[in-house]
């Protein structure tokens, strides 16, 4: 068993939400949300914001940590058990164009309801809607986005 640790995050721009569209030699096809390995030196911040860029070239900040996601999967007879840090992240706008090198063949952002039945895998739903609940509250409250009016 190997143990390997992720990072992510759920980029919203105007209440939609950034998702990926992975197609992998026809063995694996869906919707994900950005995520990718730790590399050495890197705090969890840093890869989360550094996925986001290199799988979807959108420039987004951390909001908030929203949690964190495990499943295990097997790789070449060999059980990996994965945790995922997940980060609200606000986007700078709508732009995004899918990493090609790492079989992402599309990108957009998409209204709540859309983004959470696209969604591939159950774990990341449940992200989803934590990380909607939060910006949800912190909208009502005025603070969503208060640092680009300054």
């Amino acid at each position: 068993m190997t143990e390997a640790t992720s990072c992510g995050g759920v980029v919203i721009y105007r209440g939609k939400i950034l998702l990926l569209y992975k197609s992998y030699k026809n063995r694996y096809d869906g919707w994900v949300l950005p995520k990718g390995t730790v590399e050495k030196g890197e705090t969890h911040e840093q890869t989360a914001l550094r996925e986001v860029k290199e799988e979807t070239d959108a420039n987004a900040r951390i909001i908030k940590y929203v949690g964190k996601s495990e499943y295990s999967f097997y790789s070449f007879h060999e059980q990996i058990v994965k945790s995922v840090h997940w980060y609200l992240m606000e986007a700078e706008g709508y732009h995004s164009k899918p990493q090609k090198e790492e079989f992402f063949v599309d990108s957009g952002y998409y209204k709540f309801h859309e983004a959470y039945h696209l969604l591939k895998f159950p774990n990341e739903k449940e992200i989803l809607k934590e990380a909607y609940e939060e910006y949800k509250k912190l909208k009502s409250k005025n603070q969503w986005g208060i640092r680009q009016r300054r």
